[in-house]
């Protein structure tokens, strides 16, 4: 049997999940990324990597509790949109859900900061390249409501 070529274009994916937690004056939480880690100064949705043999929602459910400290049901996790971006030596996919519903007061406790701000106010902010698309699907989906 013959052995499949190799493509050097094919590189490892890093599934990541991102939360846009959405207040009652529908605005979005974002925090920004702490001094020594990659993007530092950025801010960001929170989030982050899928642990091996996770799904995305049960990983969102233990990165939003670790670097919020609040508690959130798989049920209130709500698919909106992704990104696919290059990496060095790798390829992201970034899923983004809308959260509305959890227990407990966000807190800073794996970020610099922390703040809520309307889809639109986003654009002004610092961010990822991999977020800046989910700020038009936000935009859309608040409208939407």
């Amino acid at each position: 049997m013959a052995k499949p070529l190799e493509n050097p274009a094919i590189k490892p994916l890093l599934p990541v999940v991102a939360a846009a937690l959405i207040d009652r004056e529908r605005r979005v939480l974002v925090q920004l990324r702490p001094p020594g880690k990659a993007m530092a100064g950025l801010w960001e949705f929170p989030g982050g990597k899928l642990e091996p043999g996770e799904t995305p929602e049960a990983a969102l459910v233990r990165e939003l509790a670790e670097e919020l400290g609040i508690v959130v049901a798989e049920d209130a996790l709500a698919p909106l949109t992704f990104a696919s971006a290059e990496l060095p030596g790798r390829h992201l996919l970034l899923l983004l859900y809308v959260c509305r519903e959890w227990a407990g007061v966000p807190q800073a406790l794996d970020a610099t900061a922390l703040a809520w701000h309307a889809p639109a106010a986003l654009r002004d902010l610092a961010m990822p390249p991999a977020d800046l698309p989910f700020i038009a699907a936000l935009e859309q989906a608040l409208r939407a409501r």
